[in-house]
C-alpha cells in the first residue's frame, strides 16, 4: 500500500510539473501576441518549402531568374547569413523581389537566354541588314568599277546588269552610303574581301567602256581587217588608258560593236530623206516590178497541188455515185416541234430518238455494216443486234399506197400483226411499226400523196 501511494504522489506531481509548464508557455505565447499587436507587426506565418512544378509564363522567367541572381548576390555579399546560397528562395521572397523595381539588380553570371536574343537584336542596324538583303558584294564592286570607268550614275544605271533590278535612285543612294555611311562601307569591304577571285576577274570583265577608251578604239578604220595582234599592240602602247582587266578579245568584241552603229571615226550615218514623207517597208515593195522577178518554178509543189486535185475530184464523183443512198435523211428529234413535212418528203418514219425522211419511192430499212450500206439505219435509234443487215423493204405504188416487205429473219409488226419473211403489208397513216423492240410510227404526207394519185388517175384513161 505504501508503494501504491508514493507511485500515485509520483505521476500526480508529473502530471502538476507538465500542466504548469504548458501554463507558462500559453503566457509567454499571450505575452508576445500582445507585444506584437503593440508594436503593430504582424507574425510571420509558416509556409511549406516544397516546390510545386507548374508551367510559368514568359514574365516569371523573367522575374524567378532576377530573383535567384540578387538572392545569390546577398548570400554572397553575407547580408542573410541564416539561408545557405544554394538554396532557392520561397515564394514569398520571389514577389518581393519582383514587387521592387527600384532596386538596382546586379548583372547574373548566366543570363536567360531570351534576355541576351533582344539585347543582341536591339543592337543590330536595321538599315544595314535590310541593305545587304538587296546589295550583293558583286553589285557593289560592279557598281564601284562602272562609276570609276564612266562617273556617272545614269550610265552605270542603264548599262550595268546587276543582280535585282535597281532604280536610279536606289543606285545613287547605294553610292553615297558606300561612301560617307562607315557602317554599310565596312560591311561591303569585308563580303568584297571575301568573294572569288574568279568571281572577281568576272565582273571585272563587265566593266564599262570609258570615253578615253572608245576615242582610242574609234580610231581603228572601218574597212581594216583588225586581229587580236592590232588590240593586243593598242593595249600595250595605252596601259593608262585601258582599265586593267581588258583583253584584246574584248577589245575587238567593242570595236565591232561600235561599228555595227556607226560609232568610228571614218564612219558617217546617212541622214533621212529631205522629203516630209520617209519611205516605209510597204511603199518600196510597191516600187518593186513584179515582171522583173524571176518565175521559179517549184516541182515539188506543182506535185503536190496535182496530187491535192486529183483527190478531190475523187471524192466529188464517189458522192456523185452514193447520191441516191442520201435520199432519205435522219434528223435527230428535240423537244421543239419542228414541222414533218416539206415538199419532197413523201412519209416519215418517226422514232423516239430519230426519225427517217423517205423522199424516194422505195427505201430499204436494217442495219448498216461497212459492207453493206442502206438507207434507214435502225442502229441510229437504238441495239439493233438482232436485226438483219437487210431486214425489209417500204415501197409507194402510183395508186398512193405504201407497203412494207420483209426480207429479214425475224418479224415485223404493224399495229401488232406480225409480218413474216417473205410477206408484205399496206402501211397507213399512225401505223406502228415494231422491228426488234424497236418501235416507230409511220406517218404519210396526204397533200403530197393526193398529188400524185391526181396524176396517177389522169395517166390511167390516156
Amino acid at each position: 500500500m505504501d508503494k501504491d501511494s508514493q507511485g500515485l504522489l509520483d505521476s500526480s506531481l508529473m502530471a502538476s510539473g507538465t500542466a504548469s509548464r504548458s501554463e507558462d508557455e500559453e503566457s509567454l505565447a499571450g505575452q508576445k501576441r500582445a507585444s506584437s499587436q503593440a508594436l503593430g507587426t504582424i507574425p510571420k506565418r509558416r509556409s511549406s518549402s516544397r516546390f510545386i512544378k507548374r508551367k510559368k509564363f514568359d514574365d516569371e522567367l523573367v522575374e524567378s531568374s532576377l530573383a535567384k541572381s540578387s538572392t545569390r548576390a546577398k548570400g554572397a555579399s553575407g547580408v542573410e547569413p541564416g539561408r545557405c546560397s544554394g538554396s532557392e528562395p520561397s515564394s514569398s521572397e520571389k514577389k518581393k523581389v519582383s514587387k521592387t523595381p527600384s532596386t538596382p539588380v546586379p548583372p547574373s553570371p548566366a543570363p536567360a537566354p531570351g534576355l541576351t536574343k533582344r539585347v543582341k537584336k536591339s543592337k543590330q542596324p536595321l538599315q544595314v541588314t535590310k541593305d545587304l538583303g538587296r546589295w550583293k558584294p558583286a553589285d557593289d564592286l560592279l557598281l564601284i568599277n562602272a562609276v570609276l570607268q564612266t562617273n556617272d550614275l545614269t550610265s552605270v544605271h542603264l548599262g550595268v546588269k546587276f543582280s535585282c533590278r535597281f532604280t536610279l535612285r536606289e543606285v545613287q543612294e547605294r553610292w553615297y552610303a558606300l561612301l560617307y555611311d562607315p557602317v554599310i562601307s565596312k560591311l561591303a569591304c569585308q563580303a568584297m574581301r571575301q568573294l572569288h577571285p574568279e568571281a572577281i576577274a568576272a565582273i571585272q570583265s563587265k566593266a564599262l567602256f570609258s570615253k578615253a577608251e572608245e576615242q582610242l578604239l574609234s580610231k581603228v578604220g572601218s574597212t581594216s581587217q583588225p586581229t587580236l595582234e592590232t588590240f593586243q599592240d593598242l593595249l600595250h602602247r595605252h596601259p593608262d588608258a585601258f582599265y586593267l582587266a581588258r583583253t584584246a578579245k574584248a577589245l575587238q568584241a567593242h570595236w565591232q560593236l561600235m561599228k555595227q552603229y556607226y560609232l568610228l571615226e571614218d564612219q558617217t550615218v546617212q541622214p533621212l530623206p529631205k522629203g516630209d514623207q520617209v519611205l516605209n517597208f510597204s511603199d518600196a515593195e510597191d516600187l518593186i516590178d513584179d515582171s522583173k522577178l524571176k518565175d521559179m518554178r517549184d516541182e515539188v509543189l506543182e506535185h503536190e497541188l496535182t496530187v491535192a486535185d486529183r483527190r478531190q475530184k475523187r471524192e466529188i464523183r464517189q458522192l456523185e455515185q452514193e447520191l441516191h443512198k442520201w435520199q432519205v435523211l435522219v434528223d435527230s428529234i428535240t423537244g421543239m416541234s419542228s414541222p414533218d413535212f416539206d415538199n419532197q418528203t413523201l412519209a416519215v418514219l418517226r422514232g423516239r430518238m430519230v426519225r427517217y425522211l423517205m423522199r424516194s419511192r422505195e427505201i430499204t430499212l436494217g442495219r448498216a455494216t461497212k459492207d453493206n450500206q442502206i438507207d434507214v439505219d435502225l442502229s441510229l435509234e437504238g441495239p439493233a443486234w438482232k436485226i438483219s443487215r437487210k431486214q425489209g423493204v417500204i415501197k409507194l405504188k402510183n395508186n398512193g399506197d405504201f407497203f412494207i416487205a420483209n426480207e429479214g429473219r425475224r418479224p415485223i409488226y404493224i399495229d401488232g400483226r406480225p409480218v413474216l419473211c417473205g410477206s408484205k403489208w399496206r402501211l397507213s397513216n399512225n401505223s406502228v411499226v415494231e422491228i426488234a423492240s424497236l418501235r416507230f410510227v409511220f406517218l404519210i404526207n396526204q397533200d403530197l400523196i393526193a398529188l400524185i394519185r391526181a396524176e396517177a388517175a389522169k395517166i390511167t384513161p390516156q
